[in-house]
């Protein structure tokens, strides 16, 4: 599974290059910072589930990279605006500077928005990208686009940020983990699926879609306690609301193990063709980085 996502990370990569402004094209400081941001080394995981997704409903995985590079344009959009000061304040990520520390604040913004716009820009064409129909195209974008939004990642952003320094509860802190992270990958996997389908909406209803997008549901949130784990260690007295925090160490442990769990279960009806989703939870279950 290592090697599955690296070599799709490196298509994914190739795609984005291809739909990203060139540096040189005017206005050059919003190009380079947007190139900046989203080539920045990292997994592409929601591009490669999109691909996972499309493949587990029997499609040629290679049809979903645009979708899923789209995806990976809006979480980047969202990285850089998490790091701005008015929000997380952090000046590095991915092992580099941040881009409003690279570019100054105005052009992270500016590069956030044109990322976000740039995304749907390829959604809209994804008949020609990926030769899917028009309803298919159209479905796809209704789905990043309720991911993403205030029913999605940017409501859930908005309340982490209500939550900062403040006790929550279990109902409080699982809607903060599906939509600030498991919406957009539930949305990859599903558009993943759409992709393969190509039935428009009715693939929205498809048997093998609605199982695909609970296992998303499932491997999102475990994620997300993943991530809380990685960062408490043995300490799980930090200020933001996560896991760790509210159950302690081992029991967030131990709810990760039972999403992923569930997440494979799901898959049953898939066999075969939903070995890889399998394995790629288990490898998001135990990781270390």
């Amino acid at each position: 599974m290592a090697s599955y996502l690296d070599r799709w990370a490196a298509r994914v990569d190739e795609e984005l290059r291809a739909l990203l402004p060139p540096e040189p094209e005017a206005p050059g400081i919003l190009h380079r910072a947007m190139r900046y941001s989203t080539l920045a080394p990292g997994k592409r995981l929601r591009a490669v589930l999109a691909v996972a997704g499309c493949e587990a409903a029997g499609g040629d995985g290679f049809r979903a990279l645009p979708a899923g590079a789209a995806i990976e344009m809006i979480h980047a959009y969202s990285l850089i605006h998490d790091d701005l000061p008015a929000m997380d304040n952090d000046d590095w990520r991915r092992g580099q500077p941040s881009c409003h520390r690279a570019f100054g604040e105005a052009a992270a913004i500016l590069a956030g928005d044109a990322l976000q716009t740039l995304a749907f820009e390829v959604l809209a064409d994804l008949p020609r990208h990926s030769g899917v129909s028009a309803a298919t195209a159209l479905a796809i974008t209704g789905v990043v686009a309720r991911a993403a939004g205030s029913r999605g990642m940017a409501g859930g952003q908005a309340a982490d940020l209500a939550a900062a320094g403040r006790s929550v509860d279990r109902t409080e802190l699982d809607f903060i983990y599906r939509h600030k992270t498991g919406a957009l990958i539930r949305a990859a996997v599903v558009s993943g699926a759409l992709v393969a389908l190509d039935s428009g909406d009715e693939g929205l209803n498809h048997p093998v879609t609605r199982a695909l997008a609970a296992y998303a549901e499932s491997v999102g949130v475990a994620f997300q306690i993943v991530d809380d784990l990685l960062d408490a260690g043995d300490d799980a007295a930090g200020q933001e609301a996560s896991y760790p925090r509210l159950f302690g160490v081992q029991e967030a442990a131990r709810q990760a193990d039972r999403l992923t769990a569930k997440a494979i279960e799901v898959l049953a009806p898939l066999g075969s063709r939903g070995e890889t989703l399998r394995a790629l939870a288990r490898l998001l279950r135990n990781r270390t980085v």
